[in-house]
């Protein structure tokens, strides 16, 4: 146990290196890039502020190769000192010996999920809101709540806000779908209900329309006018419903399931949400994976030779995993896998394949 503890101590030791020399190296990285984004017209100030609310964010994207850098450091630092040897000499075997550091990565890609998940997408929905505001954006133009789903469009004469009981996988054909026409001082001036809204070039056609006029009218009900067919002028378009919905990854974890009941009641699959969720869950075995991956090519001593190889070659296999589950994840997002195998089948083989790799170098 107590050698346990000590390789499990420099290992999160050396967890720690690296993801300082990464912050270090991110933040002016990140700064420089918001200043572009946004212009040097608002000072450092607001540069700083997006920077640190961005850097969570990457962080936690690059903690697969954080773990992967720190067990070679590891490694290569028992090996340096002899520790290895003598761990070795003591009847450990190479898999009780990556065993610590292993359970000490999936602990911590847990504790990521727990905990820094929900800060990492809270942290994501302010930098979105704050980007927005500083360029002078709209922060969003879809909600889907219990109630349905919500859009906005704009013009420079009125706002309008659109809710829909149903809609189809992309939002451009609703169903039960009411209009509420504002003015720019905030003033409803208008209401149409219809059976079904399609989104066209320019326009929603909408079918058993229902028109009320509200504004400077004692009466509504009395002027309201029905059409079978009729075309109300819009500035949204596909891409733009599509890309509102946010990443995935500015849900919490915890209300993930959640939001994803609410797609699917609207009538979206919400299958980038899904495949998120599970991706989130498997994470601790992908850094176990990254951890025997490098344990694998850096458990020799130095002076067998081809120090630099190993290292290299530790390097691209972990790279290697990450683009392949990268690769998986979109295959699962258009709905060509099944998602548990995008999420799960990836960091099971690498584990398979690195204790297969570690058994061949002990008995060899």
């Amino acid at each position: 146990m107590i050698l346990h503890l000590y390789i499990a101590r420099r290992f999160l030791r050396a967890l720690g290196i690296v993801t300082a020399v990464f912050v270090a190296i991110l933040l002016p990285i990140d700064m420089a890039e918001q200043l572009r984004r946004i212009g040097p017209e608002l000072g450092l100030g607001p540069v700083f502020e997006l920077a640190m609310l961005n850097l969570p964010r990457k962080l936690y994207e690059m903690i697969p190769l954080f773990v992967l850098l720190a067990t070679l450091l590891l490694f290569l630092g028992l090996a340096r000192s002899s520790e290895l040897v003598v761990i070795r000499a003591s009847g450990r075997s190479a898999l009780r010996a990556v065993a610590s550091p292993m359970l000490v990565a999936a602990s911590f890609g847990a504790m990521a999920v727990a905990v820094l998940n929900p800060i990492v997408a809270t942290t994501s929905q302010q930098y979105d809101m704050k980007t927005a505001q500083y360029r002078g954006a709209e922060e969003r133009t879809v909600l889907v709540t219990a109630e349905g789903l919500w859009l906005r469009q704009g013009s420079e004469t009125e706002q309008t806000v659109i809710r829909a009981g149903a809609t189809n996988a992309d939002g451009t054909h609703l169903f039960d779908v009411s209009f509420f026409q504002f003015a720019p001082d905030g003033t409803i001036t208008g209401r149409i209900n219809a059976a079904e809204a399609r989104l066209t070039e320019g326009s929603w056609a909408l079918r058993d329309a229902r028109q009320w006029t509200l504004a400077n009218t004692p009466n509504p009900e009395a002027n309201v006018t029905v059409t079978a067919e009729y075309a109300l002028p819009s500035t949204l378009t596909r891409d733009q419903i599509r890309d509102s919905f946010g990443k995935p990854e500015t849900v919490p974890i915890y209300q993930l399931p959640g939001f994803i009941g609410q797609l699917n009641q609207a009538g979206f699959a919400a299958l980038q949400h899904r495949v998120w969720l599970q991706m989130e869950l498997s994470s601790p075995l992908m850094l176990a994976a990254m951890v025997l991956i490098a344990a694998g090519l850096s458990m020799r001593h130095t002076r067998s030779g081809k120090t630099g190889s190993m290292v290299l070659a530790a390097i691209l296999l972990g790279f290697s995993l990450f683009f392949l589950r990268s690769f998986a994840q979109v295959l699962g997002e258009n709905g060509q896998l099944p998602i548990a195998i995008v999420a799960w089948t990836p960091p099971l083989a690498a584990i398979l394949l690195a204790v297969g790799l570690i058994l061949h170098t002990e008995d060899g």
